[in-house]
């Protein structure tokens, strides 16, 4: 199986922008033609014809049919991972501090740390107060900053651990212990990270862990998967072939990623259609978040959404999935309407 990739919201390591809170990775499986066909169908039956037709202009409350077309007919060929860029933070903390620091980490592979992170990333601010959570928060991006050093960021980890020794919570004293105890491991893993193709992942890179749970769901069934993917930095090859290395000894006996080809969005279809699905889920799921949702689109994105996706707010995952309840574990649901 061949599907085309494209996400919307990438920041890069500024992972804590207020108005950028979400990155998504939508996956569309179709023909080259077909996916022309829609693209031409979209330029034609709607007037508008650019180079690319981007989510924003979808968005626009008189291009609404156009978006509610595309929802209702990519059905069953259409998915989106979502990823909250604050709790993905918060995960990393856990992760590679606390757990095995592996391209598993983060994803429905490893979900160890899944509820403790969502109950942090809810009441982190209330219990510790806005501003000092924050801090802390930051100075652990600033501490995993690793990108043309030659040595470990020795300032950054001890303003790290300050803020850290500053957070006091009978409710997390567990896990505030455990994290207080872990610099050694902290060294350790920044001294593996200067060494960008070691098999410690970039700390501050969603991109990859939404990889993993986006072939897991494409390769659902026995598949293998090959993912035409638009030009995106942080999915260097090396980065891959660990991303291959793990999907296969998660799942013996094959091999679910046979590998990625980065190409231009303007140079095939496909892209451009899971460029328009990944921007729409993204503002359909951040006016969710923030209790501003149209329940129209929102029903449409439902048959989309991975239910392994990064998410912490029960209220408006119930309303983009369809599912009560916040699961840690991959969705095994065979692929319907195929």
């Amino acid at each position: 199986m061949e599907v085309a990739c494209d996400e919307s919201g990438f920041s890069g390591s500024n992972l804590l922008d207020p108005t950028s809170e979400l990155i998504t990775h939508a996956g569309v499986d179709l023909a080259m033609d077909a996916a022309a066909e829609y693209v031409e169908l979209i330029r034609a039956r709607f007037q508008y014809s650019p180079t690319e037709y981007k989510s924003n202009q979808l968005l626009r409350s008189q291009q609404r049919e156009v978006l509610e077309w595309l929802l209702g007919t990519l059905r069953g060929r259409g998915h989106v991972h979502l990823t909250h860029k604050r709790l993905f933070v918060v995960t990393r903390v856990l992760d590679l501090l606390l757990g095995e620091p592996t391209y598993a980490a983060g994803t429905s592979l490893a979900p160890e740390f899944r509820e403790v992170a969502r109950a942090l990333y809810r009441d982190g601010p209330a219990t510790f107060g806005a501003e000092r959570w924050d801090e802390f928060l930051a100075a652990f991006v600033t501490m995993m900053r690793t990108k043309r050093r030659r040595v470990i960021n020795q300032p950054a980890i001890e303003k790290f651990y300050h803020h850290l020794g500053e957070l006091r919570s009978g409710q997390f004293d567990e896990i505030l212990t455990r994290l207080r105890a872990s610099r050694p491991r902290a060294e350790e893993v920044l001294t593996l990270l200067l060494d960008d193709r070691s098999t410690v992942p970039p700390p501050l890179e969603p991109m990859l862990s939404a990889l993993v749970d986006t072939t897991l769901y494409w390769s659902s069934g026995g598949r293998s998967v090959f993912i035409v993917h638009d030009e995106q930095s942080a999915l260097r090859a090396y980065r891959v072939t660990h991303i291959q290395e793990v999907l296969a000894a998660a799942v013996p006996g094959r091999l679910p990623l046979l590998g990625v080809e980065m190409v231009d969005s303007r140079s095939d279809p496909r892209i451009q259609l899971a460029d328009l699905l990944a921007g729409s889920a993204r503002r359909i799921a951040t006016a969710e978040l923030h209790g501003q949702g149209d329940p129209g689109l929102s029903a449409l994105l439902q048959p989309y959404v991975d239910r392994s996706s990064l998410w912490a707010d029960e209220s408006s995952w119930t309303r983009l999935s369809g599912v009560p309840g916040l699961s840690p574990s991959k969705c095994d649901e065979p692929l319907t309407n195929r």
